[in-house]
């Protein structure tokens, strides 16, 4: 049996971790067997200490990251405190574009974030052979990614997130509140009956305009309509308003990680 895996996506507000404990298999996209979300400036080496099994001899961890001092604190905590039988520190690889199995037609792919490029290799495997795909990544920030048909990544685009925005028109302005859409079980009415709801409104249904507008504009000369992926914290959330095909994967990013060159 393959050694297990601990796949780690570092953003700029939380920390994912996911467990494989079977190998993977090149046919299938791996899905992990548990997973840890954390917030990433507010954690504790116990919560990842009481989340791990107990008989597990201590595993390779891949990383991806886009928050450095994040990546830095916790890859520090795993030389410190993880070993493995043979007393040494676990295999701990902070991941580049070099170590993902993915074709990436950028000026300069070693800039883009390894979380969109980890979600793109799973999707990949997940899209229909020779057909395009859209990746909608909704975390801090909101991504927007065009796959080819031929599976080369070809870039997309970054906008603010929900909670980025929200804590934008908080900070930036002198009375407007900070709300949150985070306890959001229907989507919000369109038309705010006060200042808390008006902001719910101008967030929610804001987000789903520029969702909307940029899968629509990328789709824009394929040579068929591409397929549409969402994950992240409001992928779920946000899918369902658009009307549009579109499958919600809640763990890309993890489970492209796992599929990252040994």
């Amino acid at each position: 049996m393959a050694a297990p895996l601990i796949a780690i996506d570092i953003g700029n507000s939380r920390i994912k971790l996911g467990l494989f404990d079977q190998a993977v298999d090149p046919d299938r996209v791996p899905l992990p067997s548990r997973v840890l979300d954390l917030p990433v400036d507010r954690w504790e080496g116990t919560q990842l200490a009481a989340w791990l099994p107990a008989a597990l001899d201590w595993p390779e961890w891949r990383v991806a990251s886009v928050n450095r001092p994040a990546a830095a604190k916790l890859l520090v905590w795993i030389e410190r405190e993880c070993r493995t039988p043979a007393g040494t520190p676990p295999a701990a690889r902070l991941l580049t574009v070099a170590d993902l199995p993915l074709a990436v037609q950028l000026e300069h792919p070693e800039r883009v974030g390894v979380d969109r490029l980890s979600a793109a290799v799973a999707v990949n495997r997940l899209r229909t052979r020779n057909r395009p795909a859209i990746v909608v990544d909704t975390g801090s920030a909101i991504t927007v990614d065009l796959i080819g048909a031929d599976g080369v990544f070809r870039g997309g685009a970054i906008l603010p997130g929900i909670d980025m925005s929200a804590r934008a028109l908080h900070e930036f302005t002198d009375l407007l509140p900070l709300v949150s859409l985070s306890d959001l079980a229907e989507p919000p009415a369109a038309l705010g009956i006060s200042t808390v709801t008006a902001i719910r409104s101008g967030l929610f249904w804001g987000g789903i305009g520029a969702v909307r507008e940029l899968t629509s504009r990328l789709a824009v000369g394929l040579p068929q309509p591409p397929e549409l992926f969402f994950t992240g914290g409001a992928a779920a959330h946000l899918a369902r308003p658009l009307g549009l095909e579109a499958r919600y994967e809640p763990h890309l990013v993890l489970s492209g990680i796992a599929m990252a060159r040994p």
